[in-house]
């Protein structure tokens, strides 16, 4: 049984996620759903994707599955991780992709709807970037999305503090790019959508190919990405991992010791 549900009208292509048992946690599963979703999409005539959870819901994304995630002595998320596979997917989808923001988003989800060509969000909707709660290394490119969509100052505060930021914040730095009310979100986020669709599908696939290289274009020596890797390496090896990831499986406060 699939953890989405996709369907089509207007060259409008909708991916709901459907797991509210595990507040839509990006596992495997889900995952897996969603690029098949994708793949789908691409075959038909489809000019705009619209990324949303059920209506209603209290939470967008749990974010990764933490359980899923390895114990340690092991990147978390490194190429292969279905998380990184979603980002690249998204990212190189050759239509926009409108995350429809309804409730709070969590983790490595506020990465999904940041790699997203638009966000609309509801007046409730929340945004928090929270590996630090678990002691995870988040990888280079998680992080660039980040930097490409937030000023590098928010982006610290976010990640070192792990707290929650209102969508009327989010709208006034320029992470989402409209706020509306949650009666209005659905018909909103469909508007911008057939306003996209009037447009030229070649022109806005090139563009957001072009965009995209240029947001990705960093130089980055050799030595460089050696010295980050082993910083990351320094803290999936770490106790300070290994306590993050039990302490949520058990339900209880992290203490972390920086070892």
């Amino acid at each position: 049984m699939s953890l989405v549900i996709t369907t089509i009208e207007d060259s409008i292509g909708t991916i709901m996620l459907n797991h509210g048992q595990k507040r839509n946690a990006l596992s495997q599963k889900l995952i897996a759903d969603i690029l098949d979703a994708l793949g789908a999409l691409r075959q038909q005539d489809v000019r705009v994707v619209i990324f949303r959870a059920q209506e209603g819901a209290t939470v967008w994304s749990a974010g990764h599955d933490v359980s899923e995630l390895p114990q340690g002595h092991r990147d978390p998320l490194g190429w292969d991780d279905p998380l990184r596979q979603l980002i690249r997917e998204v990212e190189n989808y050759p239509a926009p992709i409108i995350a429809m923001i309804e409730g709070s988003v969590w983790g490595g989800a506020c990465e999904v709807a940041f790699a997203c060509d638009l966000v609309i969000a509801a007046d409730d909707a929340t945004f928090a970037i929270t590996p630090a709660k678990l002691g995870v290394p988040y990888n280079l490119s998680g992080l660039l999305t980040f930097m490409n969509t937030i000023n590098l100052h928010i982006v610290k505060e976010m990640a070192f503090t792990a707290s929650p930021i209102k969508a009327e914040r989010a709208e006034r730095l320029g992470i989402v790019n409209q706020i509306v009310s949650k009666q209005e979100l659905k018909n909103h986020t469909y508007e911008i959508a057939k306003q996209i669709v009037r447009n030229s599908p070649l022109s806005i696939a090139i563009m957001k190919e072009e965009l995209n290289l240029l947001a990705n274009a960093y130089d980055l020596s050799p030595l460089m990405f050696e010295r980050i890797q082993s910083l990351r390496r320094v803290v999936y090896n770490s106790q300070d991992y290994q306590e993050g990831i039990r302490a949520f499986l058990e339900k209880r406060v992290p203490k972390f010791l920086g070892k």
